[in-house]
């Protein structure tokens, strides 16, 4: 079937009317983090999935020229490691410090997961967790966490203003 808007663009451009704008990508900003508490091994696991579009634009921002993670090769990795750890964010319910261990990325059509893990110390009853990813990009970003942790399950939405959360189990 043939496409019109082309052609009605250029015609009420001609005529001095302002051409239709282009379709959003997507009608939000949102992110998901899917995170496991693993006991067997004291460790989390974390799986954030982003839109690439919105992703890129992320870890594009001060740098020199656009990432793109299709041809960023090794680099894409390093730079995505970076900038996960520097904006999502694991500690103890006291506040001690996880570590996030960046283990791999995964592209899908217009999306990436991306992997990662956090040692936990001793018996863990919960976790503190600030996600910030792509907050300093787009107002409207939506970060949502899911933990399932010994059965249970808890969430939590993080969004500008209110980017930190304790999820216990």
């Amino acid at each position: 079937m043939l496409s019109f808007a082309p052609l009605l663009g250029l015609v009420l451009t001609l005529l001095g009317a302002p051409a239709p704008a282009r379709p959003a990508r997507h009608a939000y900003h949102a992110s998901i983090t899917e995170v496991r508490y693993n006991a067997a091994k004291q460790q989390l696991e974390l799986a954030t999935k982003v839109f690439t579009d919105d992703f890129e634009r992320g870890l594009s921002e001060g740098r020199p020229a656009h990432v793109d993670l299709q041809t960023a090769g090794p680099a894409g990795a390093i730079i995505t490691a970076e900038y996960l750890r520097r904006t999502l964010v694991l500690k103890t319910p006291a506040g001690a410090p996880l570590p996030l261990q960046f283990i791999g990325m995964q592209p899908e059509k217009d999306s990436y997961w991306l992997y990662s893990k956090a040692a936990v110390p001793g018996k863990a009853t919960g976790v503190q967790v600030r996600n910030s990813l792509l907050l300093d990009s787009f107002a409207d970003q939506m970060n949502i966490v899911n933990l399932e942790a010994n059965g249970k399950k808890n969430s939590a939405l993080l969004r500008q203003g209110h980017e930190q959360e304790t999820l216990s189990w």
